[in-house]
């Protein structure tokens, strides 16, 4: 497993990160955000959005639980499990069918489903610290392992 650190001062901070992660983006991948709310898992996926190009809005999908963002032959799925009581309501609601080789699936609050989602390539914890907050990435793939890379490349 790989990993970087990186202190975020403001929400420009976190969507510079995330454009940063857009080019490690493939088709296939999971992405794990991990935090309290109001932490930036969802500035972070704008911030990947807008560096995949997207420039169209991007809204929490906390009451709908997911988001699909179709564009330049991607299936972007931006998930938020916040809401679920069951583990076994995400598959109820037929989101299983949406993790696959053609798909980017960014899940926020990914332990409300329990063990039953498939693996990250990618784990990202964000947490309050000071007047900002700590983003740790952990590389768990291969994939995981370059998106890391990338990151301590670009801002080391």
């Amino acid at each position: 497993m790989m990993k970087t650190t990186r202190y975020l001062a403001g929400p420009d901070n976190t969507l510079a990160i995330g454009g940063a992660l857009a080019p490690c983006i493939r088709p296939g991948m999971v992405f794990y955000l991990h935090g309290d709310l109001g932490a930036g898992k969802t500035t972070l996926v704008r911030g990947v959005l807008q560096g995949l190009g997207y420039a169209g809005k991007v809204k929490s999908p906390t009451f709908s639980l997911v988001e699909l963002y179709e564009f330049s032959r991607l299936y972007f799925y931006h998930f938020d499990f916040y809401r679920i009581d069951r583990p076994q309501e995400w598959q109820e609601a037929g989101f299983r069918e949406y993790f696959n080789d053609d798909s980017v699936c960014l899940v926020e609050w990914p332990e409300k489903a329990g063990d039953s989602l498939p693996s990250a390539d990618v784990k990202i914890e964000l947490e309050f610290s000071e007047s900002g907050r700590v983003m740790e990435v952990s590389g768990l793939t291969e994939a995981g392992a370059y998106c890391v890379a990338l990151l301590r490349n670009g801002n080391d």
